[in-house]
């Protein structure tokens, strides 16, 4: 296998997110489900928006998240996702380009606009999500760079991209690549509301496509409709050589074969927003994947980006990961 040029290539929905605060009354006024993400269109989108208080407004995408902090902590990166060629698809560009990642999908020239996602996150730092994927849609097979693929250490797949027929074919187009090449593939569960829509397709996935899965707690225990974690534990072992399964207080889980990790959270003054804690551990967890054979390090990494990322308003780092990382493991994050 070649050296790599990119320590990890994700592949996923490229979003601008806009956070507001917003009271549980609120949500159940307009009848929202609290804590999870419901896809809605333009107008739904727009009508929310209106009666909402002030907002902040950054790119974002579960994915593109994940990788921002693996380029907060020092890492190659390069991002595949659609946008449209308009102003908020010029936001998404300059940010993710700002921070060193490379991002060369060209934009759509017609059709939907970018895709926008309205997180209200509410005072216990539960973050409810109203989703527009706008042009995210159109992102296809004519969009996976089997070069780059070929030439990243690990491809990264967004389980929110999996929904329309042709994001499928390039998420296996993109896993074919990357195992072609002798790479390795990773896919975030995303949210309970997309395993219960793709069950199926997620089960095909993780045992014939991913070699590194990443879900929660709900996630995973909604994949393989048991009751409990240590249930979901046992069925997750053996499809994939690594499962890294967050429990947000209770830290997370990683399994690979016989291979056990039971890794507690990193303390947290307070919890402000929980949006983006997941796609910030993977974002650790790859780091250390691509640079030291050591799983319980990777987990103890991710746990460090999400305890940041929760910490403040919005999925991104406020300050430099692998500074952050240095000073908790007291030693050279490399």
């Amino acid at each position: 296998m070649t050296e790599a040029d990119y320590d990890v290539i994700g592949i996923g929905n490229a979003i601008v997110d806009i956070l507001v605060h917003a009271e549980d009354d609120f949500l159940a006024s307009e009848g929202l489900a609290k804590g999870a993400m419901t896809l809605v269109d333009a107008d739904a989108s727009n009508a929310l928006y209106a009666k909402v208080g002030p907002a902040v407004e950054c790119s974002g995408g579960s994915a593109a998240n994940t990788i921002a902090g693996l380029a907060s902590l020092g890492a190659r990166c390069a991002f595949t996702g659609k946008v449209r060629d308009d102003q908020l698809g010029g936001v998404f560009g300059h940010d993710i380009r700002a921070i060193g990642v490379d991002f060369t999908t060209p934009a759509a020239n017609a059709g939907p606009s970018t895709a926008t996602c309205l997180i209200l996150v509410t005072p216990d730092a539960q973050r409810t999500m109203l989703t527009y994927l706008g042009a995210c849609v159109a992102l296809s097979n004519d969009d996976i760079d089997s070069e780059t693929i070929a030439a990243s250490q690990v491809t990264y797949l967004e389980g929110y991209l999996w929904d329309p027929p042709a994001a499928q074919e390039a998420f296996l187009a993109a896993a074919t690549a990357a195992h072609a090449a002798g790479r390795k593939v990773a896919l975030s569960l995303s949210d309970p509301f997309c395993v219960g829509r793709h069950r199926d397709g997620f089960r095909d996935l993780v045992d014939n496509h991913v070699d590194i899965l990443f879900a929660n707690e709900e996630e995973i225990t909604s994949l393989f409709e048991v009751d409990d974690f240590d249930a979901a534990l046992q069925a997750a072992r053996g499809r994939c050589d690594v499962a890294a399964l967050t429990r947000g207080a209770k830290g997370s889980v990683v399994v690979a074969g016989d291979e056990v990790h039971v890794v507690d959270a990193e303390a947290v003054s307070r919890v402000v927003d929980t949006t983006g804690a997941g796609d910030a551990y993977a974002a650790g967890f790859l780091y250390e994947f691509t640079r030291h054979d050591d799983l319980a390090r990777a987990a103890r990494t991710g746990g460090i980006a999400a305890a940041e990322v929760i910490s403040h308003m919005g999925a991104r780092p406020d300050q430099p990961l692998g500074d952050l990382v240095r000073q908790r493991l007291g030693d050279a994050a490399d």
